[in-house]
Parts: structure tokens; sequence; C-alpha cells
């Protein structure tokens, strides 16, 4: 069975030399007579998959074990909106909004204390990344979301001149760049777009963080707090092991690849993508105006201005003629959305241009 040209925005197309790998722990995991999803996961040979790709989550950002801490847990991202104030947040947050994901991690910090909302693109439905902000000195961090999938909207660029921790989730663009993973405090992440299967949450954090943290409670739910986890290896309950197993392929995959090598290509791939809307003469509108802030990830267009009935006609005809599946925008803002994470080949963006043209053609 040939394998659909998939254009989901999470859970999204993994590596097939990660679903080979796998596949064969699934069912033998390195000759043990059993599967990776039978084992203790207290077990020593479970014990060196989670270590293993612990270290090369941070061979991959550049940071140092002495400095930096991963964690693998469950509760997706949105877990996250509500365990970073309940940890950080002592006097005031400041958040940055950029879509529905910004504003989920802000309702969730509200809950615990004051938050500064320093700047916002909802007056244009989030087409934009926000530029002109100040953030409080006497602030206990600033969070941002890297990338909007609901909107195909990316910060090409690190805030500058943050002087307060700066922490990030990366859910749907961590290692599509580089950057600079020492100016953030917390990095976090659910795996499911860029990095592995759903189930499993990375966290990336700064240990003098964790260890200076003032926080409002002394005591709290055992499973909300970061230095329990920590403490424990990520182990404080039972891990989500097959997830992480996979994570950690991805991660030699993507260490395989170079992740200057990773970032040309996303953005040669995005590149084809825009270039062909440009070329339509109108017919695809990109649903982000400013290029600087068009995400290399997700590529949200219009047909026309909006045209609903042409939008679902090239839905159907791309899963039916050539097996293009999950092309439809999401339910907040309609339109298409190309989903071209990492694991994306190129090939197949240039047979989705192909298809555009062809439909193009065929519907003036």
């Amino acid at each position: 069975m040939s394998r659909a040209f998939n254009f989901s925005a999470g859970p999204a197309v993994l590596p097939v030399e990660v679903l080979e790998a796998t596949r064969e722990a699934v069912y033998d995991f390195n000759g043990l007579g059993m599967s990776i999803m039978e084992m203790s996961h207290r077990s020593k040979e479970y014990d060196a998959v989670i270590k293993e790709a612990q270290a090369d989550c941070l061979k991959l950002m550049g940071l140092s074990p002495e400095e930096y801490v991963v964690l693998f847990l469950g509760g997706g991202a949105s877990m996250q909106f509500y365990m970073l104030p309940f940890n950080f947040l002592n006097k005031k947050a400041n958040y940055i909004d950029t879509g529905v994901w910004s504003t989920k991690a802000i309702r969730e910090a509200e809950k615990v204390g004051e938050v500064n909302v320093i700047a916002s693109s909802k007056d244009k439905n989030y087409n934009y990344i926000p530029k002109n902000f100040t953030v409080d000195s006497d602030a206990d961090y600033l969070h941002i979301t890297t990338n909007n999938t609901i909107y195909g909207t990316a910060w090409a660029k690190d805030p500058e001149n943050v002087k307060v921790p700066l922490l990030a989730d990366m859910s749907s663009d961590l290692f599509a760049t580089r950057r600079d993973y020492s100016k953030y405090s917390v990095i976090y992440a659910g795996a499911q777009k860029n990095i592995g299967p759903a189930g499993v949450t990375l966290i990336v954090m700064k240990k003098s963080l964790l260890e200076n943290a003032q926080r409002k409670l002394d005591k709290f739910p055992s499973m909300l707090d970061y230095k329990v986890h920590v403490k424990a290896g990520s182990m404080f309950n039972t891990p989500p092991c097959l997830p992480i197993y996979v994570v950690g392929q991805t991660f030699k995959w993507i260490m395989k690849q170079g992740l200057e090598g990773l970032e040309q290509k996303n953005i040669k791939k995005a590149n084809v993508l825009y270039d062909a809307m440009d070329a339509s003469n109108g017919f695809y509108v990109p649903a982000v105006t400013a290029k600087e802030d068009r995400s290399l990830m997700n590529v949200t267009f219009r047909i026309r201005t909006g045209d609903t009935e042409l939008e679902e006609k090239f839905v159907k005809e791309a899963r039916a003629k050539y097996n293009m599946a999950n092309l439809k925008g999401h339910r907040d803002v309609g339109g298409l959305r190309a989903s071209i994470y990492n694991s994306c080949p190129i090939e197949w963006v240039e047979a989705l241009v192909k298809f555009m043209n062809e439909f193009m053609n065929e519907n003036k």
C-alpha cells in the first residue's frame, strides 16, 4: 500500500525510517523477545531509551545538561499551560497573544495570578506577529507561542532584549530551523506535530529557574510540580513509553539530517508553495500577507477571496485523485492549509503544487 500525501497539522507525518524502527520495537525490542510496550519502564533497557532521548535533545539544542533538564510528561501542551504558571507565576506574568493556543495559555495562567498581555494580533484575526511591545521588568516570565498552526504565522526571530525568563510553546516548529535555545528558560512541545506521536510532551527547562522559583503555594498536587518530575527522572508515574521511544528515534533522524540542512529544506518547501500562489494571479491567496511572519510549517491560503465551494472541491479532488489528505483549513478560519513539517518530503510539496496548477486551470 502506497503512503498518502499527508498534510495533517497534527498528529502529523513521521519519517519512514522512524516508523520502521518503531514497527520492530513494537514486536521485539532489541531482540529481548518482548515489545517495548510490554517492558518495565524501570528496566535498564528502557532507562537507556529515555536517557538517550534526553541527551540527544540537549545536543540538538546545543544546551548543557548541567544547566538544563529534559522531561517527558503526559497531558499535552495544554497541561503545560497550567503547570507553567502554577510553578513560576508569583507576582505577574507577561504573555504575547498570537492565536488560539496562546489564548488558552493565557486563560490558564489567569487562574493562578496576574497576567499582562503585552501584545496581541487579535485585531487582525491573528494574521501577523506583533513587533512592538514592552516587557514588564518585574514580570516573573514572558510566554510566547513560536508557531501558530491555525493561522500560519511564526516568529521569524526570537524576541529581543528580554530581561526576564523566556518561556515558549514550540509544539509545531521545534527543530524546524536553527535558533539560540539558550535564550529560553523553558521550551515545551506536544510531540505530535514535529517530533513524534501524540501522547508525550517534551519540556526542556533551565535548572536555575526551577531552583529559584518563587511560588504562590507551598503545597500543590505532585503531578503539577516540576520538581517532583525532575527528581523522579520523568518517572513519577509510568511514562508514555512508546511515544518517548518514537521521539528518541526522531531526534536521531534529525541529527542525521542536520539542523542546517532541515532548515534549508523547510525554507525551500515553503517557498515552492508560496511561489505557486504568487504565480496564480490571485487564484490562490496566502492568508498571511506579511512574508516575514509566514510559517514554514503551516502554509494557509484561500481560493480567491474565500470561495468556499471551490475550496471544498479542492480538498475532495486532492484526496480522490492523488491521495492528498488533510488539506482543509482549521474550523476557526476555514480555507486551506498544507502542514509541511520536517518529515514532509519536498516531493510531496511539488506534487501538491502540480495539483494546485491543474485545479486552477480547470476552475478559472
